[in-house]
């Protein structure tokens, strides 16, 4: 057993790994020296206990650094992990938060649920209103563009309106190609690497980017918590993205084409994309976008509709999540109900579509053959 256990192995003679290996261990063996202390009482270290970080997570770390042009990334087990730690490690008991209503339900049930129990004082506003209702917060916190409606919140704004608050954004849909929120007075940003960032649909998990001090204050709630990103799932991220600005390009470029094609169908009574003139808030994304994005939802006459058309679509899923090279359709009201919403929480006849990288013909038809059957 003892040899099974330590086997004796010859060096390996040969070149460096163009890619990263998968350090895929839960420990490593310390030095026997005052060092071990040092890297055990490191922010993140990635060479002492995978809970803490690992190499493959420092990888797409500052990969994610890079592309928010962030001090530093720290990389969580999803974008709800990433999410929390952001918020948990800045309230305490009496802080005063502001948040839009319109947020992923997930987020909207932490604001409005589990953060009053601690104390928190939560005040959920309008999106639109978030930049007069911004003054004497501590904390506030935004999603841009929201799900699944689509509407901006105009970062700038809020943070002239509220200059010592603590703003963080929730930049998932947009994604660091199409808005930079730190370059726009943003002191966090959170995302959910499941979507876009890593971009195949087979891996969770959340970043969050900001200045060195806010992350490592973040980390050591995360630390307490545990929501781990694996090496394994940190190394197909860090995969992802080094495809992510192609991807985005094309998302960016069949999302257009689609909300044009569904703008102009006569059953379609409405399409919420910041690219099109008709976006009450275009004037607006053309200023905090550099790209509108690949997610957009349109509305049909009735409920009854929408729920045809969802049944319609081949080439375009039903599934959650977004972010991937396949095209999905969702039906926002029917799952919202099974996460805590309310009948007037989204438009019953509205359709989330996560525009993928297929030709945009093959998705155009698609869409109006579910729309005209």
């Amino acid at each position: 057993m003892t040899r099974l256990l330590h086997p004796s192995l010859p060096d390996r003679p040969g070149g460096v790994p163009v890619t990263t290996p998968i350090y895929q261990t839960s420990t490593y063996e310390l030095p026997r020296t005052p060092e071990a202390a040092e890297i055990a009482s490191a922010v993140a270290p990635t060479g002492y206990y995978t809970r803490y970080g690992s190499p493959n997570a420092a990888e797409a770390e500052a990969m994610l650094a890079e592309l928010d042009g962030a001090e530093r990334a720290l990389l969580l087990g999803s974008g709800m992990a990433a999410v929390s730690a952001a918020l948990l490690s800045n309230v305490r008991a009496g802080t005063r938060v502001v948040a839009q209503t319109n947020h992923y339900t997930a987020a909207l049930t932490l604001l409005r649920d589990v953060l009053p129990t601690f104390g928190v004082d939560v005040a959920l506003v309008p999106q639109e209103a978030l930049p007069d209702a911004a003054p004497g917060a501590d904390v506030v916190y935004a999603e841009t563009p929201s799900n699944p409606a689509m509407v901006l919140t105009d970062l700038a704004a809020v943070r002239a309106a509220a200059p010592s608050a603590l703003l963080i954004v929730d930049n998932t849909f947009a994604t660091p190609y199409n808005t930079r929120p730190l370059e726009l007075g943003a002191d966090l940003v959170a995302q959910s690497a499941t979507k876009y960032l890593n971009g195949h649909s087979d891996v969770t998990a959340g970043v969050l980017t900001g200045s060195a001090e806010l992350v490592g204050r973040a980390w050591e709630t995360a630390r307490v918590l545990g929501p781990v990103c694996h090496p394994f799932e940190a190394w197909l991220l860090a995969r992802g993205l080094r495809t992510f600005p192609l991807r985005m390009a094309r998302h960016n470029d069949n999302a257009q084409r689609v909300a044009e094609a569904l703008s102009a169908h006569p059953r379609v009574t409405a399409v919420h994309y910041p690219g099109l003139p008709s976006h009450p808030q275009h004037d607006l994304a053309r200023r905090q976008m550099t790209g509108f994005g690949g997610m957009l939802s349109f509305t049909v006459a009735t409920p009854e509709e929408a729920q045809h058309v969802l049944r319609s679509t081949v080439l375009a899923g039903n599934a959650v999540s977004l972010g991937g090279t396949e095209t999905l359709i969702t039906h926002p009201a029917s799952l919202i109900f099974s996460h805590g919403g309310t009948s007037d929480t989204v438009d019953a006849s509205l359709l989330r579509l996560s525009v993928g990288l297929e030709e945009p013909e093959d998705i155009v038809e698609d869409l109006l053959r579910a729309l005209d059957t």
